[in-house]
């Protein structure tokens, strides 16, 4: 296998990963998964109701389906800093991402 048939099977399998992950994590609690994904309602509900043959159809995509959040340095400061309040610097990052639009197709 080439490196390039590689890293598209990698993408495949990340893909499969997060979509399955996103979908029980929106199917035990809605509100807090789509907090994590940064993720608005009616994807949210797309996302929670598709069926095992379309996850598979959709994870087979060449691009990767999920994104890196943290493009703020902000977020990322917040994230890894080390401090002497490690548990405050979680609590800040999390209302950073609060205020960060949610995802919308479109």
């Amino acid at each position: 296998m080439d490196r390039s048939s590689e890293v598209i099977e990698q993408i495949r399998e990340i893909n499969l990963s997060y979509i399955m992950l996103a979908q029980r994590m929106l199917r035990e609690d809605k509100a807090i998964g789509m907090f994590r994904l940064g993720l608005s309602s009616d994807v949210a509900d797309i996302l929670a109701r598709l069926s095992l043959a379309q996850i598979v159809k959709l994870a087979s995509s060449e691009q990767l389906l999920c994104s890196f959040r943290f493009n703020d340095q902000a977020i990322l400061a917040a994230l890894t800093h080390t401090s002497r309040h490690a548990e405050v610097a979680s609590t800040h990052a999390a209302l950073l991402l609060a205020g960060q639009p949610a995802t919308q197709f479109g």
